[in-house]
């Protein structure tokens, strides 16, 4: 099953160093680029991370970045 696609480009966030978030993988969240939950019932997990810099960061909406949760420019090619 692939994800859906839920922005063709990244999502600017600010996140904060070393609180939690979770990404949404499935790509079916109405809080992307964050998980709502959407996923239950489906084979995806939502990705939990930590970052190591407080500030600006571009994270994945495609769903199919091979750098999750960060944008590596793989929405080009979709």
């Amino acid at each position: 099953m692939e994800p859906k696609i839920a922005k063709k480009g990244p999502y600017a966030v600010d996140l904060e160093v070393d609180k939690s978030y979770y990404w949404c993988a499935c790509g079916q969240s109405k809080n992307q680029p964050y998980c709502d939950g959407s996923h239950k019932g489906t084979e995806f997990k939502p990705l939990l991370f930590k970052p190591n810099n407080t500030g600006k960061a571009y994270l994945c909406g495609c769903k199919h970045t091979k750098n999750p949760p960060y944008c590596d420019g793989t929405h080009n090619s979709l």
